[in-house]
């Protein structure tokens, strides 16, 4: 199929040396590939540099939303790809992308995520509707400023690819849950910068209420063991943003 537009694709990393050699080479159909790197202890930065189509760029990580705007600044392309690391691109996937961008009818396209934890494939615990935007346009989309969990803001329309994307965010139980903490922290600073402060229904109802939504109302429980494993973390990741905001509160007395 000959390709009508170039393209780039885009990724910041931390140490995840585990999954890059694949990823690297389950992105064979873009043309230059950008990696922010932000400054990973393992082997991450040799074995992107040992691709001739990789440009690895060391940025200290200060947020979410601000690594990936710099990433998108890198690209030479106009139509951008932005994946994680521990996203498993098919052959179809690639195929598809080329397909839509021969003629293309949207600013951005959307794909659903199909989430894998402790090995098990989650179909529930509200993950059902997890459709994030990983094809873009360059001069259409930003993110939207969020220190975590940060959103692409698309000037324009917005489609879906057909193709799902198996996502492997789980490493190892310690890993994961460092993940979430650090999740809790940056949204910690999000709510400091809003100067809202914690008080006890924070620290009681507020992780009740995560943990039965996502058990329950969500229905986490019909993924078994990994679905209550999974609510019961979640729920003690909003306890530890609210500690962190208390701290930081505790800081300036």
């Amino acid at each position: 199929m000959e390709q009508s537009n170039k393209i780039s694709a885009l990724a910041i990393t931390l140490n995840e040396a585990e999954h890059l050699e694949q990823f690297i080479k389950s992105l064979w159909f873009v043309d230059e590939i950008i990696i922010v790197d932000s400054f990973s202890e393992d082997d991450t930065v040799a074995i992107a540099s040992k691709f001739d189509k990789v440009t690895v760029v060391q940025r200290e990580f200060d947020n979410f939303s601000d690594q990936k705007n710099f990433a998108i600044s890198q690209a030479s392309s106009e139509w951008l790809v932005f994946f994680d690391p521990d996203e498993e691109i098919s052959r179809e996937m690639g195929e598809e992308i080329l397909a839509t961008l021969q003629d293309p009818k949207a600013m951005a396209y959307a794909v659903k995520r199909e989430l894998y934890f402790m090995g098990k494939r989650i179909k529930y615990s509200g993950f059902q509707t997890d459709w994030v935007i990983r094809l873009f346009h360059k001069e259409h989309g930003r993110y939207n400023g969020n220190l975590v969990h940060e959103t692409l803001m698309v000037s324009g329309t917005t489609a879906k690819l057909k193709t799902r994307l198996p996502h492997h965010t789980y490493k190892s139980f310690d890993d994961y849950t460092a993940k979430l903490h650090r999740y809790s922290a940056l949204q910690a600073r999000m709510m400091y910068e809003k100067r809202k402060r914690p008080n006890l229904f924070h620290f009681l109802f507020r992780p009740l209420y995560r943990f039965w939504h996502q058990y329950l109302l969500r229905l986490g429980i019909l993924d078994g063991k990994e679905g209550f494993i999974l609510a019961y973390i979640n729920a003690f990741s909003v306890f530890k943003r609210y500690v962190n905001l208390w701290l930081l509160y505790r800081k300036i007395q």
